[in-house]
């Protein structure tokens, strides 16, 4: 059975990137356009990873990981944040919220499928 991939972001070109990239590396692949969608899914659907971009409308990333995190089950879920952002402050409040790691955007396809690879074999 493969491994659940939810995929958080407000850019529909940046998600299709994502579910393409995954797909195609044997994860299925549950999209959301932002935090508010992804937590609604999380509550019926079960996923193995989380890939969320920090800034989105409704809910940000740093939030949905927050949340994400206080749920049971979902304490050791890996989670990456895929963002432009790239300032220390920023990388220090993901990983305060349990963020697992951070790509920074544009990203290379390959270099997401390494690092979602080593956190979360299919």
């Amino acid at each position: 059975m493969s491994k659940r991939v939810m995929t958080v972001d407000d850019s529909a070109t940046v998600r299709k990137v994502l579910q393409m990239t995954l797909e195609e590396a044997g994860y299925d692949v549950v999209e959301a356009v932002d935090g508010v969608d992804a937590l609604k899914k999380l509550s019926s659907e079960s996923v193995d990873m989380l890939v969320t971009d920090l800034n989105m409308p409704n809910i940000d990333g740093i939030n949905l990981i927050q949340e994400v995190r206080q749920k049971p089950g979902n304490r050791f879920m890996p989670i990456i944040m895929l963002t432009s952002e790239a300032q220390p402050e920023k990388k220090s409040a993901g990983k305060a919220a349990g963020a697992s790691g951070w790509i920074t955007k544009p990203f290379n396809p390959a270099q997401l499928l390494a690092v979602v690879r080593m956190v979360c074999p299919a």
